[in-house]
């Protein structure tokens, strides 16, 4: 498998100036739909059901990350550093605006899911920089040693800049937009859900696309997405345990212990894969061979959402 994944890392997959505009246009166009749904009420919400609250800001911030980490290494004889650095990127996302949908559909706790993914994606321009260094960091240093290979320097400050500017403003502008035209807002919010899942699989499409073309040897490109296809299944199955698995340890209503499940287990990797893609972030003169972060990272994105419907079904139609 290791093999597989290593020609994915050979990859050189990068995106001119207009594309790039395109990508962080639809970022911009997510997250703002994200802030429609995010009201003052959602934070006064919050202290009714505190413990539920921060169990899954725990989850989400802590214990993802940490996990995540841990897995890596544990996986290190199988998979690749590059492959890694995406699984921690995905995990120091925050959570996906699709969870909010799934914990409904699965009789959870929808408040809690909605202050869950309000909280995540507001502190998302903070935390995610710092959970990904912090991670991504302490991974390098391990895979320095056990792999003899250079320690790769996690953009800390460049990611900050960035990811403040491409998230910061379109959720300001979101928030703003739903406290002074409500029902605006409320009729833009289901379209605008719909049109961020078509407009990610687009930017799934031409990540994939970029490796599809990138060889003649079409079954070496299959057999390699296949790897990674599984290593994103074990990294979902690991992070909607954790989800529910924690719920079951505090002793939270069951509402709140699916909505924690899925909130855990579905993350916003259209933001990792736009910060991938983003040269100022991710210089390619040092972040040349992508090819794995950026494969994991989009495969997370279509996954999360098969994984996310079945788990939802699961918990609709039985007591657990």
């Amino acid at each position: 498998m290791k093999e597989h994944l290593a020609f994915l890392d050979s990859l050189n997959i990068n995106l001119g100036a207009g594309e790039m505009v395109v990508v962080n246009c639809i970022l911009a166009f997510v997250m703002f739909g994200v802030a429609l749904g995010i009201k003052v009420q959602t934070f006064k919400d919050v202290f009714k059901n505190p413990k539920s609250v921060l169990l899954g800001i725990f989850l989400q911030w802590v214990a993802l990350p940490a996990i995540t980490c841990l897995l890596a290494i544990i996986l290190n004889p199988i998979i690749t550093p590059m492959v890694a650095i995406g699984m921690i990127l995905v995990a120091s996302c925050p959570g996906g605006n699709i969870s909010n949908f799934m914990s409904a559909f699965s009789k959870g706790n929808i408040e809690l899911s909605v202050s869950m993914t309000a909280i995540t994606t507001i502190a998302a321009p903070f935390v995610t920089p710092v959970n990904f260094w912090f991670w991504g960091t302490l991974y390098c240093k391990f895979a320095a040693v056990k792999n003899d290979i250079p320690t790769l320097e996690i953009p800390f400050m460049d990611m900050l800049e960035q990811i403040l500017l491409i998230l910061g403003l379109p959720i300001v502008v979101g928030m703003l937009f739903a406290h002074y035209f409500p029902n605006g807002a409320k009729r833009l919010m289901k379209p605008t859900q719909w049109m961020s899942i078509i407009l990610f699989m687009g930017m799934v499409a031409v990540a994939l696309s970029q490796v599809l073309t990138a060889l003649d040897q079409k079954w070496v490109v299959y057999a390699a997405i296949l790897c990674a296809f599984v290593i994103v299944i074990i990294h979902n199955a690991t992070a909607l345990s954790a989800g529910y698995f924690t719920g079951r340890l505090a002793k939270v209503a069951t509402p709140d212990r699916r909505s924690l499940t899925i909130e855990t287990g579905i993350q916003n990797s259209g933001l990792g894969l736009a910060l991938l893609f983003n040269p100022a972030i991710f210089d390619p003169t040092v972040w040349s061979h992508n090819g794995g972060m950026i494969i994991i990272t989009a495969l997370w994105g279509v996954w999360h959402i098969v994984s996310g419907l079945s788990v939802a079904t699961t918990f609709r139609n039985t007591n657990i």
